[in-house]
């Protein structure tokens, strides 16, 4: 028998329509006034109407939202360095994942990018080790990312995929509204399905 110890401290709010509810959460950790940088990949979350369903969230709880798409599926160094910019410029004061385990790695690849004063690079080819982080929430689009409650990040950059992590970056709470899943397409299933399978 292996000794652990366990600890997950994601508060996880489960349901139909609860990204409606994402305003509020965010209150935990924010006041009204404050700044979110909403992090998100293609073209579906708008689309979808998910975009519009945060946004209008974020306005009723106070907030202000400066929203940053264009993340890939193995999100790039540059893209999360724009980010880190994007998030100093506006005074953003946490960082909104708004999708799946790529929106969510580069979202806390900012949170550790805008305190640091070196470069986030530092934190996945240097071994340097975070120690703090702007607060990361997520609202989910895709099963089987797992990043929504982890202290783990994976970054593409100079040729090489490598990771990093720290419990500064667990998101602190993570919406999951099973509904939003209903409309992915057959591949994205069959890889959240594969990607489920080949963690356990």
């Amino acid at each position: 028998m292996n000794n652990f110890e366990y600890c997950n401290p994601t508060h996880l709010i489960f349901g139909k329509g609860r990204e409606n509810d994402i305003g509020a959460i965010l209150l935990e950790k924010l006041q009204a006034g404050d700044t979110v940088l909403v992090v998100y990949g293609g073209k579906s979350a708008e689309k979808s109407g998910l975009i519009d369903r945060v946004r209008r969230s974020l306005e009723a709880a106070g907030l202000s939202a400066v929203f940053k798409g264009g993340v890939t599926p193995n999100p790039q160094l540059d893209l999360v360095r724009d980010g880190i910019e994007a998030a100093r410029e506006c005074g953003a004061r946490a960082v909104l994942a708004v999708g799946g385990g790529s929106v969510i790695d580069a979202s806390k690849a900012i949170a550790i990018g805008v305190p640091y004063e070196g470069d986030v690079w530092d934190f996945f080819a240097a071994g340097v080790s975070p120690k703090e982080a702007l607060p990361v929430a997520c609202v989910l689009t895709l099963p089987a990312a797992g990043s929504e409650q982890s202290i783990r990040i994976v970054i593409s950059g100079e040729g090489r995929k490598l990771g990093a992590g720290s419990p500064v970056v667990r998101p602190f709470a993570s919406v999951i509204n099973p509904e939003i899943f209903f409309t992915l397409p057959q591949k994205q299933i069959r890889a959240g399905v594969i990607d489920m399978m080949s963690h356990i």
